[in-house]
């Protein structure tokens, strides 16, 4: 855009007539526009030259040239406020007036507009130059794809042409020789003359000087570009080239073939393009028809898998599956699934290798993987203390521990397993132990116990024998396959005998070293110490003949021995770490449950930052409590622990659900199902405090029950009792059992108003006694009949207002009145039912003794005969108890 002004204009001020003196330099300003939206005003002079009249040459009448001076900054601001108000020119009679206030507010603001205006347009023109040239660089690239597109099938063509002129020259040699032959016999003068007339009728208008070879050109009109022809008039003009849509090629070299044609001498009869071109299509489908080889795969079956799926793991068309299962007799559909059996079958029939799977495939690596022989090292033995019930196991754990457990075990019973370490006082190495109930209910701990362990203490107390359980843990010994040693507790007792101990382990197949066998025995005295640096001395020597090692560096393995729901650290796991080294931070999975290890407390409450082989530690960082007896190991990343408890927790509910439904399967099962059909169930709710005694606790009441009465579990849990506990006991009528728990105080505020009564034990002998009198009462009680006496009927009266009364003589016992009684008709009961009258005479009487006559009636039955003997029994109503 130009703007041009003109203030230098000299104005004389005539009513009339305006007369204008222009000077020779006219000045005037431009504004300039650049690119990005830049503008800039200049200050242009045009000068006029004296011309004289004439003299001035015809290429100098444009106008003047014009000059551009330099920039003047005055330009850019001027539309801001002026210094001094421009004094009007002499002679002019315009007055120029001073601007306003608000003309110059207005015309700064448009300043600032238009250099916001300016900053924008510069913005908005950088954006756009960025934008062409990414949009320039695209453009450029596709170019140069095409170009390198164009190239390569360029150098296709180039190759594909070289193949076909190759085939051809072979063709040609191969079958144009009979042709070059039978045209070289033939002469050209022959050849002219015979042509001419089948060719162009008008050959006397051709020239005789003509050629040969020009006038069999002349007669083929199909062959060769036709350059000039002759109009109606005469007049030359230019042939029109015909329009070719085919591909750039070499020219076809054979035109039609004619009788000039094939006897030209020059010319050599070839095979046509097409006839090459069929030819090949008949070699690619002979090479088509012939079988391809089979590719043989490997492929993956899992437990059940749909037909459509197996069909693409093995590349396969799933009518061919079907086909296949058709002809075994089945029919299925493509969405059908089958069993891996199946699946096997068909997979190995179409020539496949395969490869079974499983969903506990998932479980694979986590346990039991071999160490290093190198990278192994000495390790603490794990001892499990076991024995009968109040033998001095846990006695004799606390005199090697420098402890009192005892005093916190609620009725001086040990109700929960536990693991502790003693540190040798000769050798100064650790030694694991752990401490098992002996209550006839915790066969499941003491199990747990066995296998965990590598050397099985049996404390029996020298002045009560064998027990059994001290039975049960020598067979837990056994099954396990560990070293045992016999520690014969209580030998300051005055009534112990040591010797008899030994002789009663002769009978389980345990035999002292005293006896010549291969077991070794300590007798000691827990509550005077004695002989427990003997004990020591053993475990150490046995420890040293097992040869104990293990690889301290791998991950961690372990078996959570016990696990309870903390109130205020959450779930809370007793592990005894067995390989590898436990550390804070790992990712664990025990059971149906995992974790992160947030801290590690040892048996005597110090917080660790790590816990090796042979070390029993209480592990925070569990979702849930896990169950007691679970194998704990350290998983890479928590996506495969995920796996792996999805897996378990999966295969849980479905056992779960097995066991409620009883899935009817067996002939026996059915008819048990039909047994206990009838059965009374007593609901209950059981929270323990931890896994172990409540697996003891259910154990014991699942042995309670009987064909007519049983306990129903409705829920078993870890920690204390809680208002959704109480809901569930109303819903269903059912007692609330607490062992070693107590309910919060919503909790027993919600019983106390809805009426469920919640029972409190710390001993699980109370518990279980408790339950068993509570189930005893469902049972239905047992009838007893206890014979009174027999009578005779001697005669039969017919009484008005009373009926039938049968005169009667008591033949032995007694006879009562509203007794039972039997109307015995020639040795077959007639009539049961109650006696309504016994008269003595004119009197009524509770009962005749033997020997003596009476009248009796019968309630609501009359047909009684003479002859006829009437049995009397009481029915006696008897509690059953289980």
């Amino acid at each position: 855009m130009v703007d041009t002004k003109t203030p230098g204009d000299k104005t004389l001020s005539v009513p009339a007539k305006t007369l204008t003196l222009k000077p020779r330099v006219e000045t005037g300003t431009v504004r300039q526009s650049f690119s990005h939206g830049r503008t800039k005003q200049v200050v242009v002079e045009k000068r006029g030259k004296r011309r004289l009249g004439g003299d001035a040459p015809a290429g100098e009448s444009h106008a003047p040239e014009p000059v551009v001076a330099k920039p003047a900054p005055v330009v850019a601001k001027a539309p801001s406020r002026p210094s001094a108000p421009a004094a009007p020119r002499a002679g002019s009679g315009v007055v120029l007036r001073t601007l306003t206030e608000d003309e110059r507010s207005a015309r700064a603001s448009a300043l600032a507009d238009a250099k916001v205006r300016d900053i924008e347009e510069r913005r908005l023109a950088e954006e756009e130059a960025k934008r062409r040239a990414s949009r320039e660089g695209i453009e450029q690239a596709e170019r140069e794809a095409a170009e390198a597109r164009r190239k390569a099938e360029e150098e296709r063509h180039r190759i594909e042409e070289e193949a076909k002129r190759k085939a051809e020259s072979e063709a040609k040699k191969r079958f144009g020789e009979a042709e070059a032959k039978t045209a070289t016999t033939t002469t050209p003068g022959t050849t002219t003359t015979t042509a001419r007339p089948a060719a162009r009728p008008t050959a006397s208008a051709v020239p005789p000087a003509r050629a040969p070879g020009v006038a069999a050109d002349a007669s083929d009109e199909d062959e060769g570009p036709r350059q000039i022809r002759r109009g109606p008039g005469g007049a030359m003009r230019p042939a029109v080239p015909p329009k070719t849509t085919h591909k750039p090629g070499p020219q076809k070299e054979r035109g039609r073939l004619t009788l000039v044609t094939a006897l030209d001498a020059d010319n050599v009869r070839e095979r046509s393009i097409a006839s090459f071109r069929r030819r090949t299509q008949r070699l690619k489908g002979h090479a088509s028809n012939e079988p391809k080889e089979k590719i043989i795969r490997e492929v993956v079956i899992p437990e059940a898998i749909n037909i459509q799926e197996l069909a693409n793991r093995m590349s396969e068309r799933a009518v061919d599956v079907i086909r296949l299962l058709m002809k075994q007799g089945a029919m299925h559909k493509i969405t059908d699934v089958i069993d891996a059996d199946t699946a096997q079958l068909i997979a190995e029939e179409l020539g496949h290798t395969v490869k079974r799977v499983a969903a506990s495939d998932v479980e694979e690596g986590l346990f039991d993987i071999v160490d290093d022989s190198t990278d192994t090292e000495p390790r603490s033995p794990v001892v499990t203390v076991m024995g009968h019930v109040d033998h001095g196991k846990t006695s004799l754990l606390d005199a090697l521990r420098h402890a009192n457990v005892v005093s916190g075990e609620a009725g001086g019973i040990t109700q929960h397993i536990g693991a502790y370490q003693v540190t040798s006082p000769e050798s100064g190495k650790k030694i694991t132990f752990i401490d098992t109930p002996g209550h006839a209910a915790f066969t499941a701990m003491r199990a747990r116990g066995a296998k965990v362990t590598d050397i099985v203490i049996l404390v029996v107390a020298a002045d009560d024998g064998v027990m059994p359980q001290t039975i049960e843990a020598i067979n837990h010994a056994k099954a396990a396959k560990v070293p045992m040693i016999i520690a014969i507790n209580k030998i300051d007792k005055p009534d112990a005998k040591p010797e008899r101990v030994r002789t009663e382990l002769l009978q389980h197949e345990v035999q002292v070293e005293s006896f010549g066998g291969e077991v070794v025995d300590v007798e000691v005295s827990a509550k005077n110490k004695t002989n427990l640096d003997k004990l020591l001395e053993m475990i150490a020597l046995q420890a040293e003949l097992l040869d104990l090692k293990t690889n301290a560096e791998r991950p961690a393995e372990g078996t959570v021995i016990e696990a309870r729901l903390d109130r205020g650290r959450g779930p809370v796991a007793t592990v005894l770490v067995q390989r590898g080294t436990l550390r804070i931070g790992d990712i664990i999975v025990a059971g149906a449950e995992m974790g992160r290890v947030r801290a590690l407390i040892n048996d005597q409450g110090v917080n660790i930052d790590e816990a090796g082989p042979s070390v029993p530690v209480e592990v925070l960082g569990f979702n849930g409590p896990p169950e007691a007896g679970d194998r704990l190991a350290v998983v890479e990343n928590e996506a495969r622990a995920r796996q792996v408890t999805s897996y378990r927790a999966h295969q849980k509910r479905e056992n779960a659900a097995a066991s409620i439904s009883g899935m009817r399967g067996s002939l026996e099962q059915m008819m048990s199902q039909l047994k206990t059909s009838g059965r009374k169930e007593f609901p209950l709710i059981i929270k323990a405090d931890v896994q172990g005694s409540l697996e003891a606790i259910l154990g014991s009441l699942e042995k309670l029950g009987t064909d007519e009465v049983a306990a129903r579990i409705l829920h078993a849990g870890v920690g204390g009792i809680s208002e959704s506990d109480v809901t569930l006991a109303e819903g269903f009528n059912a007692a609330i059992i607490g062992f070693s728990v107590r309910a919060n105080k919503e909790a027993a505020a919600a019983a106390k108003r809805n009426g469920i009564e919640i029972r409190y034990y710390n001993i699980i002998y109370d518990l279980v006694d408790d339950i068993k009198k509570a189930m005893s009462g469902l049972l239905a009680p047992t009838l007893r009949e206890t014979m009174l006496g027999n009578a005779q009927i001697l005669e039969v009266f017919n009484i008005s207002k009373v009926g039938k009364v049968a005169g009667c003589r008591v033949t032995d016992g007694t006879v009562e009145r509203g007794a039972n009684v039997r109307l015995i008709r020639d040795n077959v009961v007639v009539h049961e039912g109650k006696l309504s009258t016994l008269k003595r005479f004119k009197d009524e009487v509770k009962e005749v003794q033997s020997g003596q006559e009476c009248g009796m009636a019968f309630e609501n039955y009359g047909d009684m005969r003479v002859g006829d003997v009437i049995e009397c029994y009481r029915v006696e109503t008897i509690q059953r108890s289980l």
